[in-house]
């Protein structure tokens, strides 16, 4: 995803002077390196049942096993997918020199689907900060927007005057002022910034922060991938987050939702870091990776001592926190990493309208408190209007109506369902699960929920948006139907596949990358003419 070139020129300048400490450092933790240079059997951490590593062992699923870069190195840079480029400096006067222009700009979280945001520099999240450890800066933060605002370095030890904190600490940057940040890094990790105003918050202002050390950490990792969770409450007919909102429908990674996100391509055989940082309102997300055991190896203080690091596949990263997770990618595939909490596994999820709800005519409603989220009713009769029954629970805020009732399935704007026939009054939802006949199927309590067998309907452009990648290349057809919300792929790929799907040329066949599943049959609905081979 980065090319070696990016690689070869990263860090110069600040690294520059640690040169000398490069060439003769022993890397941190080498003490754990497995015998022989750690290099042997690698990509095949574990191998086959008898050769299974002992637990507490320094290859215990791939714990401190490396991949292909030899340790002693510079780290390698980071990768945003869907993010911008990293924020330029320059060196003035002894410091690395950014700026950071707040200001208002619009995101398209999916395909033709544009929401009003604020950011930073043209984008949102805003444009990685990535430094070394020891490195002064210097950050101008110009305000463009119409409002004051401020700017927080999380997790960073800066001087308390540098905190960035409205009123404790220092004046508000006004509308077309600016503010100038400068302290020494001492420390290195996943950190991040954000305004410190916290309804702006809610409208998008944050961005990586990345310090390095001077020497990779030990095992050094092959490829190292960020990703910035968000929740969004978008309302029917608005591209305006409602930041007073509890309840959420939108969920991004750097700024798209699935499947708008772009896979992660990753060849069989490396060892990958993925940092994590949870900016969403008030949700905590479980993230789980399918197929692969990863180690739990820092959070927003840091490296954790690889004698506490965890072993898992699911890592909850609490609000504001940060976790960074390393594995050997060693089981190729395609292989989701997702938010457990199933609610966030969905776009734009909401509650169905009419008799499909349930429970009333109206449906279940929005905006409801956690009193009548769970159906209780507080005055009149059950079917009287102060008595709604179920709802979301959490109120969808303070600027939402009471009396509106929304539909409940996940989806697109703009996106139809396929072609399985009609359920009345709905195009393209008369059948159900192939064998159940509809009117046998709304019988069952609970019907529906799923409707995973309605393949989505796109416009060609539409679908050229999520195919259309490089990193799409060797998907199965209708990968997209089944990775939505806050999910996106990592793909781990043998390396001749690896090869072919990177270099973009050539032919890919759909499902090359998904050991013995084949490609999936050709839809007979149409938009799916232009999928990459």
């Amino acid at each position: 995803m980065d090319s070696e070139a990016t690689r070869r020129t990263f860090l110069q300048g600040g690294t520059m002077a640690a040169a000398g400490l490069i060439a003769g450092a022993a890397p941190a933790g080498a003490q754990d390196a497995p015998a022989g240079g750690g290099h042997e059997g690698h990509g095949q951490a574990g191998g086959g049942p008898s050769e299974r590593p002992a637990v507490g062992s320094a290859r215990d699923r791939g714990k401190l096993v490396p991949g292909f870069r030899a340790a002693g190195l510079v780290p390698v840079p980071v990768e945003v997918p869907d993010g911008p480029p990293k924020l330029a400096w320059k060196m003035v006067n002894g410091a690395k020199e950014f700026h950071l222009f707040a200001e208002h700009l619009k995101r398209e979280v999916l395909p033709d689907v544009w929401i009003d945001v604020w950011g930073y520099n043209g984008s949102m999240p805003g444009p990685m900060i990535e430094v070394v450890e020891g490195d002064k800066v210097r950050i101008i933060v110009h305000n463009k927007l119409p409002e004051p605002t401020i700017m927080h370095w999380h997790g960073i030890d800066v001087p308390n005057a540098m905190d960035g904190v409205e009123g404790l600490i220092q004046d508000p940057i006004k509308p077309g002022g600016t503010f100038t940040y400068e302290f020494t890094l001492e420390q290195n990790g996943t950190f991040f910034y954000h305004t410190h105003v916290a309804m702006q918050q809610g409208m998008g202002m944050v961005g990586l922060f990345i310090i390095h050390p001077k020497v990779a950490h030990f095992p050094p990792v092959d490829r190292d991938i960020a990703l910035i969770i968000q929740e969004w409450a978008i309302l029917p007919g608005s591209t305006i987050p409602n930041t007073m909102s509890m309840e959420f429908n939108l969920f991004t990674l750097n700024g798209r939702a699935a499947p708008y996100i772009t896979p992660m391509v990753i060849k069989q055989g490396e060892r990958v870091r993925i940092r994590l940082v949870n900016f969403s309102a008030i949700d905590h997300h479980p993230m789980h990776l399918h197929g692969i055991t990863f180690w739990i190896t820092g959070t927003e203080g840091g490296r954790i001592p690889d004698t506490a690091w965890i072993p898992s596949n699911n890592v909850l990263v609490a609000v504001a926190q940060a976790r960074d997770v390393e594995f050997v990618a060693k089981n190729p595939g395609d292989w989701v990493f997702h938010c457990h909490m199933f609610h966030h596994m969905m776009n734009f999820m909401s509650t169905m309208v009419g008799p499909m709800g349930g429970h009333t005519v109206q449906g279940m409603r929005a905006g409801q408190s956690s009193t009548g989220g769970m159906g209780i009713a507080t005055g009149g009769s059950a079917l009287s209007s102060e008595a709604f029954g179920p709802s979301f629970g959490r109120s969808m805020g303070e600027q939402t109506s009471l009396d509106r009732a929304v539909g409940n399935m996940s989806g697109m704007p703009g996106m139809g369902s396929g072609s399985q026939g009609g359920m009345p009054g709905m195009p393209g939802m008369e059948s159900a699960s192939v064998g159940m006949r509809m009117e046998d199927a709304r019988k069952v309590p609970g019907y529906p929920q799923g409707m995973a067998d309605m393949a989505a309907e796109m416009s060609e452009e539409k679908l050229q948006k999520l195919t259309g990648k490089r990193e799409a290349r060797g998907l199965r057809r209708d990968w997209y139907t089944g990775v939505e919300g806050l999910m996106t792929v990592v793909r781990v790929l043998p390396p001749d596949l690896f090869d072919a799907i990177t270099s973009g040329k050539g032919d890919v066949a759909p499902g090359a990358s998904v050991p013995g599943a084949g490609a999936s049959p050709i839809p007979a609905h149409g938009g799916h003419q232009g999928h990459p081979r």
